[in-house]
């Protein structure tokens, strides 16, 4: 075994969260990548037992307990566990006894597993949103033909009936025609490329708010916790209101529809760094959230939200986070959703700088 400020010094530099315990569990070291996961210094951390630092404590005593009684390094993968402070997290663990002048310790390292699960998760979610788009759009131009035809040779009937008081049969056909049309273009979404200029965030963002709050009068809370300090990005402003205010108008919805004492949404601004959208990572990208303290989404819905005509309310169309999710897409973006009773997050996320290399 190397000398310890020589170990020390090597694992300072490494990109894994490394931690040395002695065989007490007490922290005895913790590296600069291990301060940054567990969001403590080193110098609140040293000193302290080291499950005391997680919401389940005991379960982490048995896995640290076990690695000691069998002498042999121990591995963990995709834990769900959940640090003091902070949300929980997808971790792989990996537990290494050894002797150093006849003393016990062990080397705990913890990589983040959440960024790549979440990184094939976004991948996937796109990658069938675009598929599900493309099958959606040749149904949807085959229902407009027809449906042209349709009006058309009702018009052309109205119009050769001998009692004017029948044409109230064609006009049923008419109007349910021009229905069925407007929700076929709806499926079809947007035909325009975002046309890009200079916009910050918080004018989405107050936008939809100000539609909100006439929409909704006092009905419902509407709380505004923003960043100042974003920077602009490039961005169609009127496509990203309409995808914001699809997602925040769903809130509102089941927020009045499911009687919620006292409903409230939420709308938030943050920067994320070195965030990877489909393979590539960004420097910097604002994340805008959409938080309401609804009924929240099934678990068996959440993975669908996304696709055309899936809805979880009965006089939904299931459109309007399909084409929020597209619109987002086109920007370089994505849109995640977190949702549990009492509490549904949606994340949109927009790249404001540059690709770092690709992931």
């Amino acid at each position: 075994m190397p000398d310890t400020d020589f170990f020390r010094q090597l694992v300072d530099h490494q990109f894994t969260a490394v931690i040395q315990l002695d065989d007490k569990l007490i922290v005895e070291h913790v590296n600069p990548s291990a301060e940054l996961l567990l969001i403590r210094s080193g110098k609140q951390v040293l000193g302290q037992p080291f499950y005391s630092l997680f919401v389940n404590p005991t379960e982490i005593r048995e896995v640290l307990l076990s690695a000691m009684d069998e002498g042999t390094t121990l591995s963990v993968r995709s834990a769900q566990w959940q640090l003091v402070h902070r949300e929980a997290m997808t971790l792989d663990f990996m537990v290494t006894p050894y002797m150093e002048d006849e003393q016990l310790h062990l080397i705990v390292e913890m990589l983040p597993a959440d960024r790549a699960l979440r990184i094939s998760r976004d991948e996937g979610l796109i990658e069938q949103t675009e598929t599900t788009r493309h099958l959606v759009r040749g149904v949807a131009h085959e229902i407009k033909n027809p449906l042209g035809g349709i009006r058309g040779a009702a018009q052309l009937l109205a119009s050769e009936l001998p009692d004017a008081s029948l044409q109230e049969y064609t006009q049923v056909i008419i109007e349910e025609a021009d229905r069925l049309r407007n929700l076929v273009d709806r499926m079809l979404g947007s035909h325009h490329a975002p046309k890009k200029a200079p916009v910050n965030i918080h004018q989405i963002a107050e936008r939809v708010y100000s539609l909100l709050n006439v929409e909704s009068g006092d009905r419902i809370e509407l709380v505004r916790d923003y960043d100042p300090s974003i920077p602009d990005m490039e961005a169609d402003e009127a496509q990203l209101i309409q995808a914001v205010l699809n997602i925040a108008r769903n809130a509102a919805q089941a927020l009045l529809e499911n009687g919620i004492s006292a409903p409230r949404i939420t709308l938030r601004t943050r920067t994320v760094r070195q965030f990877t959208i489909r393979q590539h990572r960004y420097r910097l990208v604002v994340r805008l959230d959409v938080l309401d303290n609804g009924p929240g989404i099934p678990p068996e819905m959440l993975e669908k939200i996304f696709y055309p005509m899936i809805s979880g309310r009965p006089s939904g169309t299931g459109l309007g986070l399909s084409i929020a999710q597209q619109i987002v897409n086109y920007h370089a973006g994505v849109i995640e959703c977190d949702s549990v009773p009492g509490s549904t997050r949606f994340s949109v996320y927009l790249p404001l700088e540059g690709l770092n290399e690709q992931s």
